[in-house]
C-alpha cells in the first residue's frame, strides 16, 4: 500500500511540475518551486489539523512557509507579472 501511495504522490508532483514549468525540462524555476512548496504546505496543513500536538511537523511546516515567502519575494523583485500570475493560479493571499 505504501508503494501505491508514493506512486500517487509522485504522479501529483509530476503534474504540478508540468503545469507550472516555464520550459520543457524546467524543474527549478521559482514558479515550480513555489507551486511544489504550496502543495507540500497544504498536505502538511491537513496533517496538522488531525494531529495538533505534532510539534516537530509544525516546525517543518513553518520552515516551508518561510522558504515559500522568500521565493515569492524573489519572484516579485524579478518579474511582477509572473508573481501576480502565480499568486492567482495558486490562490494565495
Amino acid at each position: 500500500m505504501a508503494k501505491i501511495r508514493n506512486k500517487s504522490l509522485k504522479e501529483q508532483k509530476q503534474k504540478i511540475i508540468k503545469y507550472f514549468a516555464t520550459s520543457q525540462n524546467d524543474t527549478g524555476s521559482p514558479e515550480v518551486q513555489i507551486a511544489l512548496l504550496t502543495w507540500r504546505i497544504n498536505r502538511l496543513s491537513e496533517h496538522l489539523k488531525k494531529h495538533p500536538h505534532d510539534y516537530h511537523s509544525r516546525r517543518g511546516f513553518l520552515k516551508l512557509i518561510s522558504r515559500r515567502r522568500a521565493l515569492l519575494n524573489y519572484l516579485k523583485e524579478l518579474d511582477a507579472k509572473r508573481y501576480k500570475s502565480l499568486v492567482e493560479k495558486l490562490g494565495l493571499k
